[in-house]
């Protein structure tokens, strides 16, 4: 990542938790906040949890950077240990891993931010647009791996996440990041 990875966190977190009361009926979030804009939506089967995609202004608003967050009742002593660490998930029943970049205090429990990494957009939007086209869903489950069992951390570990609005929102959120840019022109 080339531009402020703390700075992108800390947006990502306050916003994916300010988020956490938005119905799951596909309504994207589309704003900006200082060098970013973001497009977000909600989960189907826990609506606060939030699928979102982050463009800075940074890298001239060419590259979005993917997270998605949990949110957990669980509450084992030992959660803070997962922090920057890589868990496996599956993404449509695909094999892969989610680095844990944030651990948030939430009502009852902890809000958990993922990153999925950081990708150039418009080829990126284009295969999630076909992924989900083939496949209908966009569905994540974090699964247990070596000395991670989920049901330790996750009481619900499974969601996923309408994108039929995708590339709209995506475009809406570029066109706010090169604003951006403009204002700071």
């Amino acid at each position: 990542m080339h531009w402020k990875p703390f700075l992108i966190l800390q947006i990502a977190a306050f916003f994916l938790n300010l988020l956490s009361n938005a119905y799951a009926d596909e309504k994207w979030t589309i704003k900006k906040f200082k060098s970013v804009s973001y497009a977000i939506v909600s989960g189907e089967v826990q609506s606060e949890d939030k699928l979102g995609f982050f463009i800075s202004n940074e890298d001239n608003c060419k590259k979005v950077w993917q997270t998605f967050s949990f949110l957990t009742f669980e509450q084992p002593g030992d959660i803070k240990q997962l922090l920057h660490k890589h868990l496996p998930i599956k993404l449509n029943g695909n094999e892969l891993t989610a680095k844990v970049e944030e651990i948030l205090p939430h009502s009852r429990g902890y809000k958990i931010i993922f990153s999925l990494g950081e990708f150039p957009i418009g080829e990126y939007v284009q295969y999630l647009y076909d992924f989900y086209g083939v496949e209908k869903k966009f569905e994540i489950e974090i699964i247990d791996g070596i000395d991670f069992k989920v049901k330790k951390y996750f009481d619900i570990p499974i969601n996923n996440w309408k994108l039929e609005n995708l590339a709209p929102s995506i475009t809406r959120a570029t066109k706010l990041c090169l604003d951006i840019n403009q204002t700071k022109s």
